[in-house]
């Protein structure tokens, strides 16, 4: 009779704890805060930190007027995209140049023509879908 006493008591107190303990609501959410993309002069590169891309990396398909369409999960371009980038001024590919810095304002009345004397060597299709970036098909010039 002690011992079902003693389990009866037990009993007791562990449904008061139970109701006692405060309840744990798990909430889970996914997606990617990408913020504002880089403010440079003639584009940024598509992959992270996103550094500022020197001028003669993206041809002339990649600017409307004189604003950079973008790159990454920032581009903004038409569907069906392909442009010309020259990997001569990516760092990936032993770019060891200067690079402009974010904030920096293009000069582009220093570069007069040159969309027309622009060698990529390196063609990129940009796709922009809602909530997510695919960077496709790349194609190589052998330069």
């Amino acid at each position: 009779m002690k011992r079902l006493r003693l389990f009866s008591l037990a009993a007791v107190a562990a449904v008061f704890l139970a109701l006692a303990a405060p309840s744990a609501r798990a909430q889970v959410s996914f997606g990617v805060q990408i913020g504002s993309p880089p403010v440079c002069p003639y584009g940024y590169f598509d992959y992270a930190p996103y550094y500022c891309a020197p001028f003669g990396y993206y041809g002339p398909e990649w600017f409307q007027g004189s604003v950079f369409l973008g790159a990454g999960p920032w581009f903004r371009g038409p569907r069906n995209f392909h442009g010309w980038v020259n990997r001569r001024y990516d760092p990936r590919y032993g770019y060891r140049g200067g690079f402009p810095h974010r904030g920096e304002r293009p000069d582009w009345g220093r570069h007069r023509g040159w969309e027309h004397n622009f060698h990529g060597n390196y063609r990129r299709d940009e796709e922009r879908h809602e909530g997510r970036h695919d960077n496709g098909r790349r194609h190589d010039r052998g330069r």
